[in-house]
């Protein structure tokens, strides 16, 4: 008989989980104001909040952390992680921060201006609270493929070129800093972006002399796609679709929390000595200085190490078949996602799961509370919570897809876990007529509300 699939690590260290009753749930869950950023981790029993600095590290990083060179300039650490960088992304010039957003923050600190247009694929909330915090304008120019979660279509986190060169079109260069490639789609539901997709992108912005510069939270798993989907790179390493996705970007920003599979870190890569300098002021500014960026010489270490085992094929291939074996329980059953299933997490489509629920009453969020109290699980809403509010107007943005990521963390649950998820789901999908009542808010930050937004029940309809 033909051998059956299995994970390409053993287990060496486990950690506890409470299991908690259901009336513990409808407590605790009050008492944060129906905001699921608001729970404290020992009232979640499975937690899918985010795949963020919340993988298990290697016991090849766990020696790496013992080697860190804590030197304030000039560790070992630092050359150590800028070797990983140089040979895996091709990136000349890095700078090390804390975490992607403090990348987005020292890079748009040094290129964006009041005003200017940001094109990309569906702008993730950080990235979009970066520009419009500048006053400046994300203009989404996902293809509507996207959109469409019952779509068999393999690339769905790609730029409709179309759309971009009318937004090139419409605007003067001057107000157009760069464009955001994101890699895998987060918002779009984990969705890789295709190589020729990355090359007609760049040939685009050649003629315009914009900048190109990839959110690169997880390229290895937009590279795994590739290899498995992409006509040409099937017979290609990982790092060598890796090294040719780079090719065609000016620079990149790192939320090394995913695919370095680290707790804390992130780099911004550079080509362009003149750039690297003027970013430079800024990271010193708001990180630390250069050679640290706001990390300790372990966390380097463990990032540089887990830069090479984030793009092993071996890897990958367990991470994203652990993503679709949940996917695939949930769309036997019925499940509303968003079909492909993404790299590093599984999308469920909102709208389609509660049809007769009005989107003002926050229905992705809704159904996120409704999977914690029937089974404490935590996952996180992709809607128009996130969405925030048009910083112009300062109404709700309703976003085409609402949706529930469940996002799964490295190297952290088996496929056991995977299954209570699909019975947790499935429970609620069977009862979902009997869900009538969604959230208003009672208090919101201006921007980036959802994490920390607090809301409370509508009066039954």
């Amino acid at each position: 008989m033909d051998l059956p699939f299995s994970e390409s690590y053993k287990i060496k260290m486990v950690e506890n989980i409470h299991r908690s009753s259901r009336q513990e749930r409808e407590v605790w869950i009050k008492e944060a104001s129906y905001n699921l950023f608001n729970l404290k981790s020992s009232q979640v029993y499975i937690d899918l909040l985010t795949d963020s600095g919340t993988g298990a590290m290697s016991d090849k990083q766990w020696s790496e952390m013992m080697l860190g060179d804590e030197s304030y300039a000039g560790a070992s650490s630092y050359y150590k992680m800028k070797k990983a960088i140089q040979e895996i992304t091709g990136f000349e010039y890095f700078l090390p921060t804390h975490q992607g957003r403090a990348a987005e923050n020292v890079l748009f600190s040094a290129l964006i201006k009041e005003g200017d247009i940001i094109p990309g694929n569906t702008h993730f909330d950080t990235t979009k609270g970066h520009i419009e915090f500048r006053r400046a304008h994300a203009i989404d120019c996902t293809i509507d493929e996207a959109f469409n979660t019952t779509l068999d279509y393999p690339f769905k986190g790609n730029i409709d070129i179309d759309k971009l060169e009318k937004v090139l079109k419409s605007h003067p260069k001057e107000k157009i800093p760069l464009i955001v490639v994101t890699v895998t789609c987060n918002s779009s539901g984990g969705q890789p972006v295709s190589m020729a997709n990355m090359k007609a992108v760049r040939e685009v912005a050649d003629k315009c002399g914009i900048r190109v510069f990839f959110d690169s939270a997880r390229f290895a798993e937009n590279a795994y796609f590739i290899k498995l989907k992409e006509k040409g790179f099937t017979d290609k390493s990982i790092r060598e679709i890796v090294r040719e996705m780079f090719s065609y970007a000016d620079g990149m920003t790192m939320s090394s929390k995913k695919d370095a599979i680290v707790n804390m870190g992130g780099f911004i890569g550079l080509r362009d000595k003149e750039l690297f300098e003027k970013a430079s002021t800024f990271n010193i500014l708001f990180e630390g200085f250069i050679s640290y960026g706001g990390m300790s010489g372990r966390d380097m270490n463990a990032l540089a190490q887990g830069l090479y085992e984030g793009t092993d094929f071996n890897y990958l291939e367990t991470r994203i078949n652990q993503v679709a074996y949940l996917g695939q329980k949930l769309k036997d059953n019925g499940i509303p996602v968003q079909y492909p299933f993404g790299g590093h997490a599984i999308y469920v489509d909102a709208k389609r799961f509660l049809p007769h629920f009005p989107v003002e009453e926050y229905v992705a969020q809704t159904l996120a509370v409704e999977l914690y109290l029937e089974g404490g699980i935590r996952g996180v809403e992709i809607g128009t919570l996130l969405a925030d509010r048009d910083p112009d107007t300062g109404k709700n943005r309703f976003p085409e897809l609402e949706l529930v990521r469940l996002t799964i963390p490295r190297r952290v649950y088996t496929n056991n876990h995977m299954d209570y998820i699909a019975a947790a789901l499935i429970n609620v999908y069977e009862r979902r007529s009997d869900i009538k009542r969604g959230f208003k808010i009672k208090k919101e930050a201006p921007i980036l509300r959802h994490f920390t937004v607090e809301l409370e029940r509508v009066k039954q309809r």
